[in-house]
C-alpha cells in the first residue's frame, strides 16, 4: 500500500523540515473557471461558519497582492545572496541567522516559480526576476548530482550548494538520497522557468533536459499492469537495514539501490513525476492507471475506516476500480492522508479540472468543500485548511482530514489526533464514527491552494486567520495555528510559502504557473490520458 516514505537515517522532507526539532476569474487554461464543475447547479455551496459576517467578505485582490508581497519577503529572507538557494525554513525574525542551514530540490523549485509569480504581480521587476533565476540556475547547474539520470540529492547546504552528509543541527550522518517527488517538483519548476523567462530559458532547459524520469519507473511493480514510481534511490551503499534492491532502470551508468517503497495511489503529490515522465515519453501513459483510486471494497480490505463505493472501468487496457469514500453527502476519491497538498499541489501546474472534467473536475472542488465542511461544521473549529505543516506545538506534523485519507492511522485535523472510524459497511462496525474534535490546526497554504477552486471562501478563511487568529507576520502568514488555543507556529517554510505564491499566481496572474508549465507539449501528452477517466466522485 502507499505510505509516506520513511528513511530512518536520511531525513525525509515530510518528516524533518524543522532542523531544530529531530479578480478572481478564469483560473483554468482556455478561459474556463476552475470553480465551475461538472456538478453543475449542485456545485459546492458556501457553508457558513459561526461568524457569518467573515464568511461573506468579498475577495479583495489588493489584499491578496499584499499577502503575496509579504510572502515573497520571507522567501527572499531565506535565500543565500551568493548561491541563490533558499533555506528550507526560517523563523519569524527573518534574519540570516534564523535560516535552517539546509535546502532541498523542492525548496529550490518553489523559489524559482515564486520569482516568476513575483514578476507577474509586479512585486519585482523583470530584470530582477531574470537575475535571480539565472543566479539560482547557475548554482543548480554546478551542484553535485547523479549524472546518469540528471537527478538531484535530497539535501544541500543552501550557503554553498554542497551535498549534505552531516545534518547541520545534530551532527548525524546523512546518506545522500534521490527522491522521485523532490526531483519532480524541481522538474516542474524548470519547465515553468523555461517557458516564462526568455533569458533564463536555455539554462533551465539544459538542466531539465538531462533529467531521466524513467530512472524512477519500475515497470514490474504493482498489482495492475503499468508499473509504479519508486520513492527514490541511493547511488551509494544505503543505511544498514534499508529496504532496497540493486538495479538500474535506464540501463546505463552504475547500478543504484532503489527503495522497495513505491507510490501507488493517484491522489498524491507523486503524480507530478508521472506527468513529467509522460510528457517526456519516458514513462508510459498506462502507468497513470496502475494506481489505486481507493483500495478495493471487499472484506479482505475491511481494515479501511470507510468502505468505498464505485464500479470498475477500463482505460488503456487496465481495469481500474473507480472507488470513492462517502462523506457528508459527497463521494470523494481519497488521498493517503486526506491533505490539501496531496489533492491540489499538482493542480497548481496542470489544469486538471479543465483537462479531466469527469475526474479531477469533480474531485478537486469536492475535496475543498469537504475540508471546509469538516472545519466549519463537523469539527466546529471556525476555520479550515488542513495539510502537512509546522506543528504549532513542536516540530512538524502531517495534518489532514482523516475521512479523506486511506491511511487508517490518519493525518488528523487536530492536536489530539482524533481518529474517525466509520466502519466498513456490513463487514465491520465503526469503532469511532462520530467523535468530538479538539484543537484544530489549520495551515494557510491549504487555503491558498483551495483559492484556485473556491476563491471567495478561501479568502474569507484567510482573512479570519489573519485578523482573528493573528497568525501573520512580516513574511506573510505563519505556517500553522491552533484554532482553539491560538498557538501559532511562528515559522515560514519555503515550500509552503511557494505554494502560496503559486496559487496566487494562478488566481491573480491569469494562470501564470499553469501556462508556463504546460507550454506546447503538455496538453497533447497529458490531456488524452487524464481526460478519458471517470472517477467515482460526485454527490450522493
Amino acid at each position: 500500500m502507499s505510505s509516506p516514505l520513511s528513511f530512518p537515517i536520511t531525513p525525509n522532507r515530510r518528516q524533518l523540515l524543522l532542523g531544530a526539532a529531530a479578480t478572481v476569474g478564469a483560473v483554468a487554461l482556455g478561459g474556463s473557471s476552475a470553480s465551475a464543475s461538472p456538478l453543475g447547479g449542485q456545485a459546492p455551496s458556501l457553508i457558513l461558519s459561526r461568524d457569518k459576517r467573515r464568511d461573506r467578505r468579498e475577495m479583495k485582490p489588493e489584499r491578496v497582492r499584499r499577502w503575496a508581497s509579504d510572502t515573497w519577503l520571507s522567501l527572499v529572507a531565506m535565500t543565500d545572496a551568493t548561491t541563490g538557494l533558499p533555506a528550507d525554513n526560517i523563523s519569524e525574525g527573518l534574519a540570516v541567522s534564523d535560516r535552517s542551514g539546509y535546502t532541498s530540490p523542492t525548496n529550490i523549485a518553489g523559489y524559482l516559480w515564486s520569482a516568476v509569480v513575483a514578476r507577474e504581480l509586479e512585486i519585482i521587476s523583470k530584470g530582477e526576476c531574470t537575475r535571480r533565476l539565472l543566479q539560482t540556475l547557475s548554482t543548480i547547474d554546478r551542484m553535485q548530482h547523479h549524472v546518469p539520470s540528471g537527478m538531484y540529492y535530497n539535501w544541500y547546504d543552501e550557503a554553498t550548494g554542497g551535498v549534505l552528509t552531516i545534518w547541520p543541527t545534530d551532527g548525524n550522518r546523512v546518506y545522500p538520497f534521490l527522491s522521485s517527488v523532490d526531483n519532480g517538483w524541481l522538474g516542474a519548476a524548470l519547465r515553468v522557468v523555461s517557458n516564462a523567462d526568455k533569458k533564463a530559458a536555455a539554462l533551465a532547459s539544459k538542466i531539465f533536459g538531462r533529467m531521466r524520469w524513467d530512472m524512477f519507473y519500475d515497470a514490474a511493480a504493482g498489482r495492475n499492469p503499468g508499473g509504479l514510481i519508486h520513492g527514490g534511490f541511493y547511488d551509494a551503499a544505503p543505511p544498514a537495514g534499508s529496504s532496497t534492491f540493486v538495479g538500474n532502470h535506464i540501463g546505463f551508468g552504475p547500478d543504484v539501490w532503489y527503495t522497495n517503497h513505491h507510490y501507488d495511489t493517484t491522489v498524491s503529490e507523486t503524480r507530478i513525476t508521472t506527468y513529467l515522465g509522460i510528457i517526456q515519453k519516458q514513462i508510459p501513459a498506462k502507468q497513470y492507471f496502475a494506481l489505486w483510486r481507493t483500495f478495493p471494497n471487499t472484506n479482505d480490505w475491511s481494515w479501511q475506516e470507510s468502505q468505498a463505493v464505485g464500479v470498475t472501468r477500463s482505460y488503456l487496457g487496465t481495469d481500474v476500480f473507480e472507488g470513492a469514500y462517502p462523506y457528508r453527502g459527497m463521494k470523494i476519491v481519497p488521498g493517503w492522508g486526506g491533505s490539501m497538498f496531496e489533492e491540489l499541489m499538482p493542480d497548481m501546474f496542470v489544469p486538471e479540472s479543465d483537462w479531466a472534467p469527469r475526474s479531477w473536475g469533480l474531485n478537486h472542488p469536492l475535496h475543498v468543500r469537504a475540508q471546509r465542511e469538516h472545519g466549519l461544521v463537523e469539527a466546529g473549529y471556525g476555520y479550515w485548511g488542513f495539510s502537512p505543516s509546522s506543528d504549532p506545538f513542536a516540530g512538524y506534523r502531517e495534518y489532514g482530514v482523516d475521512q479523506l485519507g486511506l491511511n487508517p492511522e490518519g493525518y488528523f485535523s487536530d492536536r489530539e489526533k482524533t481518529n474517525v472510524d466509520a466502519g466498513f459497511g456490513t463487514f465491520r462496525p465503526g469503532a469511532n464514527p462520530a467523535p468530538k474534535f479538539g484543537d484544530g490546526v489549520v495551515t494557510p497554504h491549504a487555503s491558498f491552494l483551495a483559492m484556485m477552486h473556491e476563491p471567495q471562501a478561501a479568502f474569507a478563511n484567510l482573512a479570519g486567520i489573519q485578523d482573528e487568529l493573528k497568525a501573520y507576520g512580516r513574511g506573510g502568514f505563519f505556517d500553522a495555528v491552533g484554532t482553539r488555543s491560538g498557538t501559532i507556529a511562528r515559522r515560514y517554510l519555503s515550500l509552503d510559502q511557494a505554494m502560496v505564491m503559486g496559487s496566487i499566481g494562478n488566481v491573480l496572474g491569469e494562470n501564470v504557473i499553469r501556462r508556463a508549465f504546460c507550454g506546447r507539449d503538455a496538453e497533447p501528452a497529458l490531456r488524452p490520458v487524464i481526460g478519458i477517466e471517470e472517477f467515482g466522485a460526485g454527490l450522493v
